[in-house]
């Protein structure tokens, strides 16, 4: 690598470890400059091409293959099962895969492709967001996005000629993962954020309908506290997973998210206006008298295990934790539904969600032959049929569907599916620390300082108009 380039090398990889370290997770991916897939099956994709058998060895795979991940339990566990079956394929071949916290991911990106230590990338950093937040024309003096920044810098591989490229729905490639009209990336599935897990079990026992508005979901949780059970939990520890719980209400009050972000940028929308402090008051009253006590300490991976216990009515969090919910109690009886935050039921039909993890290829990866194998034996339609089920992905193959009590839940609710408001958003320069009103349900005590919801969306409307220099 000539100096030139390790100099961009590094200048680009300082932003990603900057640009990644705030936010969701596993929550983690996509622009949305189209809708996204409504259904989890036959859906008018691409043509699929077959992939690689993984049960076949592949003629001169050797050496080591480096894989980086990052932490999801389910996730890990079907990546080290698969890990081991290619490498009984392959058996010249070894793959070593590191397993880091998303929010450990960006600093771990820079530092493995500055020494050309990886391989395979899962493309995961905080918020784990695919090709997401692309510049748009009303968005002034704004830094392009990190995929971006990597792609321009040469640091990516161009797969758009891969054969397995056309084993995913066309729509899903043309949004989490092109450039240019290249495909530097495969999307490995979308999941929704706005929705909330139901304890039908207990509902039944307290005698509550399931909640389709905002007066209902306040109705049944005051009934349910009444008859000493919780009504919401969520991993509080980690932060981040108190807003993802909230998008719904965003969502109620905003089905179109991309408005939103215009709004917002161009001033017809402000986080203090009438409509929206509202909106700041529901916040409130979800963190102070919906969520249990002690959530602040209750992680976000521990939140599966204590929802299935069955003494709390709803966990408001991603489809991802399906997963972990189902195998805590396999006979829980739960399903997964929008978020009741408007007081009117047909603006709480939606699922927001995103693009959420995507497999890269290092530019110059000593392992060519080896990591495009690999990503081919991931992209054989009966291999990722098997890995969304695992994982519990929304799939972006349309010959995958959904056999686990996630997909049975999510499936009739996909019709209604849309991109939320953090694949569009991109903060203005300048704008402080409480301009993200989309974040504001983790700004209230007891996560943070904030008590007074007017005071908040005042202060969260000053410090956008610090950015936009209004």
């Amino acid at each position: 690598m000539n100096r030139i380039r390790w100099i961009v090398l590094i200048a680009v990889l300082a932003l990603v470890a900057a640009a990644c370290g705030d936010s969701t997770d596993d929550t983690t991916a996509a622009p949305a400059t189209t809708a996204a897939p409504t259904t989890t099956a036959g859906d008018g994709g691409a043509d699929t091409t077959a992939a690689p058998d993984t049960t076949e060895p592949m003629a001169g795979l050797t050496g080591t293959l480096r894989v980086l991940l990052h932490q999801n339990p389910p996730l890990v566990e079907y990546m080290e099962d698969f890990n081991k079956r290619f490498m009984e394929a392959n058996p010249d071949l070894n793959v070593e895969m590191e397993v880091l916290a998303a929010g450990d991911l960006a600093t771990a990106i820079q530092t493995r492709l500055t020494a050309g230590e990886i391989d395979v990338i899962d493309f995961c950093p905080d918020p784990c967001a695919a090709f997401s937040n692309p510049i748009q024309p009303y968005m002034s003096d704004a830094d392009t996005p990190v995929w971006q920044q990597l792609i321009e810098a040469g640091l990516v591989m161009d797969l758009t000629d891969e054969p397995f490229v056309a084993n995913y729905d066309s729509v899903a490639v043309a949004d989490a993962s092109t450039y240019n009209d290249r495909v530097y990336a495969l999307p490995m599935g979308r999941v929704s954020y706005s929705g909330m897990f139901v304890n039908n079990d207990l509902l039944a026992e307290v005698g509550v309908p399931l909640p389709t508005t905002w007066g209902e979901l306040v109705s049944a949780c005051e009934a349910i506290k009444a008859a000493n059970y919780s009504c919401m939990t969520v991993g509080g520890a980690d932060g981040w997973p108190v807003f993802v719980g909230s998008y719904g209400l965003l969502g109620a009050f905003y089905p179109d998210q991309a408005g939103l972000v215009e709004g917002l940028w161009n001033g017809t929308i402000k986080w203090n206006d009438e409509n929206t402090l509202e909106l700041w008051r529901r916040y409130q009253t979800y963190v102070t008298d919906m969520l249990e006590p002690g959530v602040t300490g209750l992680a976000h991976d521990a939140g599966p295990a204590r929802y299935a216990a069955g003494d709390v009515a709803f966990m408001p969090t991603g489809v991802w934790q399906g997963p972990a919910v189902e195998d805590a109690a396999p006979a829980f009886d739960w399903t997964y539904v929008p978020f009741p935050g408007s007081d009117d039921a047909a603006d709480n039909q939606y699922l927001f969600g995103k693009y959420d993890m995507s497999w890269m290829v290092a530019n110059e990866t000593a392992n060519k032959d080896a990591a495009l194998a690999y990503l081919a034996a991931l992209s054989d339609p009966a291999e990722y049929n098997t890995f969304a089920n695992a994982v519990g992905y929304l799939p972006t193959q349309p010959t995958a569907t959904l056999d686990t009590k996630l997909g049975q839940a999510v499936a009739p609710l996909l019709e209604n599916y849309r991109v939320g408001f953090e694949q569009y958003w991109v903060a203005p320069k300048g704008a402080g620390q409480w301009s993200n009103g989309s974040q504001g349900a983790q700004f209230f005590a007891p996560f943070n300082t904030w008590e007074d919801p007017v005071a908040l969306a005042n202060q969260a409307q000053a410090d956008l108009e610090a950015g936009l220099g209004s």
